[in-house]
């Protein structure tokens, strides 16, 4: 495979083509108006289907549409506009329809401001809209990484029928790194489910539905949503361990670009005798504690934990 220099968001755009997805729907905002940039230019050369919405709210109901069908699709805004598509995810996790979407975290609260942050875990982690639902969320560090979870992103929403979010910081989506794709050209179309609308001519119709109005219903499909996130968790938890149990004392825990960062900076304070470690989830819901868990048991008496992260500590 060749190495092509992209920018991560631009990488991004490109991820979702080789994973098969050729429906974007989405709004300009910084530091991820780039996937939406690339992707235009992109689609026109394989017949892709772009639409810019009107609003992060027109494009999280549409991807709604789109999963509906039974195509892959994908969003992608950054934090503000992010927080405007709770409502649509809240729908689209209960409908259980497999769809990509792509947060590159801008600094907040509020509009904050452009720079890179990795202030939206909880609204990644813990948010979104109402109701007892999960999504995965998976923070590469690189954007060779980035490009490797987007792919794995589509294979996961598919096999669970549950959306899936990539978190990266601005850092991810506007650096420029070496990168290659497992998948040449446009990857393989969804499968088409037998819950998928595509036309009840010559067979019983079928309903994406989200609401329930008997409570015995409604109680029976939440413990549904929470069976597959457990077979979610069992399946698809990633993680990283930078060092070796044993060798050190002290486990600094950071994920995304922090978590790069940390490396850097391990292996400089290794050259003055200090013993440190990294622990990094990739996978943030759910969320690697067993692997944490074993990586802090490694640690001897007296040893410490250090969290890094672009924020106040949500992690």
């Amino acid at each position: 495979m060749t190495k092509v220099l992209m920018k991560g968001n631009e990488a991004l755009g490109e991820a979702a083509i080789r994973a098969g997805c050729i429906h974007f729907f989405g709004y300009p905002i910084t530091p991820q108006t780039e996937i939406p940039e690339y992707l235009v230019k992109r689609y026109a050369e394989v017949g892709g289907t772009f639409v810019q919405a009107e609003s992060e709210v027109g494009s999280i109901n549409m991807i709604y549409g789109a999963a509906g069908t039974g195509v892959k699709c994908l969003t992608s805004s950054s934090s503000p506009g992010f927080a405007l598509m709770a409502e649509g995810m809240s729908y689209i996790a209960a409908c259980e329809l497999p769809c990509e979407l792509i947060n590159i975290m801008r600094a907040g609260p509020g509009l904050g401001g452009i720079l890179p942050a990795q202030s939206d875990y909880w609204q990644a982690t813990r948010g979104h809209g109402h109701g007892d639902y999960r999504v995965v969320v998976l923070a590469p560090s690189s954007v060779q990484e980035a490009v490797d979870l987007m792919i794995l992103a589509f294979e996961i929403a598919e096999k669970y029928r549950n959306p899936v979010l990539i978190v990266a910081d601005g850092m991810i989506g506007q650096m420029m790194e070496p990168v290659e794709f497992p998948i040449d050209g446009v990857g393989p179309a969804m499968e088409e489910g037998e819950w998928a609308l595509t036309g009840c001519e010559g067979r019983d119709r079928r309903i994406v539905n989200s609401l329930y109005l008997s409570p015995e219903a409604l109680n029976e499909h939440n413990f549904k949503l929470k069976r597959k996130f457990d077979e979610i968790t069992k399946n698809e938890v990633r993680s990283e361990l930078y060092g070796k149990p044993g060798e050190y004392d002290l486990l600094i825990t950071a994920f995304g670009t922090m978590a790069r960062i940390c490396k850097t900076a391990i292996d400089e304070v290794k050259e003055e005798g200090l013993k440190v470690a990294l622990f990094r989830p990739i996978t943030i819901s759910p969320y690697p504690f067993e692997a944490l868990r074993e990586a802090m048991d490694a640690l001897p008496e007296g040893g410490k934990v250090f969290d890094v992260e672009m924020n106040m500590g949500q992690m």
